[in-house]
């Protein structure tokens, strides 16, 4: 089922950056299709998987193991839910904070500009903001913010005055009148790179996935025992950068870490991979979608 829903990517270097134990107890941030979770469980002898998922497709894709529990949650209520289950420490956590195949190959749920759908793009398909509400409703400084903080797209005015002019008609409802709208902005043969970028940031903002993206990370230094993995995969230089500097720092906006009065550095892990592990060219040819995948690994001190 996994194969099908989607294929978990570093999947090796993830379980060895784990360092699991077989009686240990693990938390899987990112469930989707359940490839990461199923190997965990694999090199577990009892033990236990917290596994965070808030999309129900995903939890109808859950193992029948005892040895799982399912939240079907944000991964930004981390904190909140192992205090429910009464767990106070855990010996490792695992983030892969790609979108998965499932959602982009599922044209109902608007992920991709491949398919035509709805302007949706809900991971939780119960909350309330679509995509087409940004872009129907958001002022022209908010899209732009969007468009050139999450999308990166440096050149973004024409794209926003497009949106503006076409919701002036009719109100975007389709992926078909945001391509109408976006292609004309398109720089000379980068058509999938640009239409990419917009819908990336279209979908961070529905998401709301940098706040819960530092919102989590932060969490993890309280929850994390002593020697426990962190392992988190990213995909585009802003997930990248928290990641990174949360590693280096425990803080997601600062770059260097605070030091002590003798100037030592006053951090909560060590870095188990100096850079970032990237898939290898078998993975690259079996998993395109991998490739601009970046693992980092920490373990709490």
């Amino acid at each position: 089922m996994e194969d099908v829903y989607h294929v978990p990517v570093l999947l090796n270097e993830c379980i060895e950056g784990l360092k699991l134990k077989e009686g240990g107890v693990y938390v899987d941030l990112t469930f989707g299709g359940g490839g990461h979770t199923k190997e965990i469980l694999k090199h577990l002898k009892g033990g236990k998987v917290i596994v965070f998922d808030q999309d129900e497709d995903a939890y109808a894709n859950r193992p029948d193991d005892e040895r799982l529990i399912f939240v079907k949650h944000n991964f930004r209520y981390l904190k909140h839910f192992l205090r429910y289950l009464n767990i106070s420490k855990v010996d490792g956590i695992l983030a892969d904070l790609g979108v998965s195949s499932h959602h982009f190959d599922t044209p109902e749920r608007g992920f991709s500009f491949r398919f035509e759908g709805e302007l949706d793009m809900r991971m939780n398909k119960q909350a309330r903001l679509k995509a087409s509400d940004v872009l129907n409703e958001y002022s022209e400084d908010d899209l732009f913010k969007i468009f050139k903080n999450y999308g990166e797209i440096k050149h973004c005015a024409k794209l926003v005055r497009g949106i503006l002019n076409y919701r002036q008609g009719k109100p975007f409802v389709m992926i078909s009148e945001l391509l109408e709208v976006a292609e004309p902005c398109v720089p000379a043969r980068d058509k999938n790179k640009f239409l990419a970028k917009v819908f990336q940031a279209l979908r961070i903002e529905v998401n709301g996935e940098m706040e819960a993206l530092k919102e989590m990370l932060m969490q993890t230094k309280d929850v994390l025992g002593e020697e426990g993995r962190l392992v988190i995969i990213s995909y585009h230089s802003l997930e990248d950068r928290l990641v990174k500097n949360f590693m280096k720092t425990g803080d997601c906006d600062q770059t260097q870490p605070e030091k002590d009065f003798y100037g030592k550095s006053i951090v909560p892990f060590k870095a188990i991979s100096r850079k970032p592990i990237l898939p290898t060219a078998h993975e690259l040819v079996v998993n395109s979608r991998s490739r601009s995948a970046k693992l980092r690994i920490s373990e709490k001190i």
